[in-house]
């Protein structure tokens, strides 16, 4: 698997850890999260590999706690924060958003 890949892989691993029902379901190029998989139109967000970064997309992402302003975005409730690298992970505190939108 290349870096994004694997990168990919690091994020959905971390969402499992913090919500360990969480579902991965293929959708818009990706895989959005899916909380309760018993509800699966009720997505939070997703990830996306794009050819230099890995989107991590929330769907209520304007709502979230951002006090380190990693959060990008315009529209009225989705944000993403885009990965490079694997220090992107911690540096851009991934682990809070998830545990936010997967709350």
């Amino acid at each position: 698997m290349d870096e994004l890949g694997d990168i990919a892989a690091a994020v959905k691993a971390l969402a499992t850890q913090i919500a360990p029902g969480v579902g991965f379901d293929p959708k818009y190029g990706g895989e959005v999260m899916v909380p309760d998989p018993a509800q699966p139109k009720a997505f939070v967000g997703g990830v996306f590999i794009y050819k230099d970064h890995v989107s991590v997309e929330f769907s209520e992402g304007a709502s979230l706690r951002d006090p380190g302003g990693h959060l990008e975005g315009k529209g009225k409730a989705r944000r993403h924060v885009k990965l490079r690298t694997f220090g992107d992970i911690d540096g851009k505190d991934l682990a809070g958003f998830l545990r936010q939108a997967l709350a």
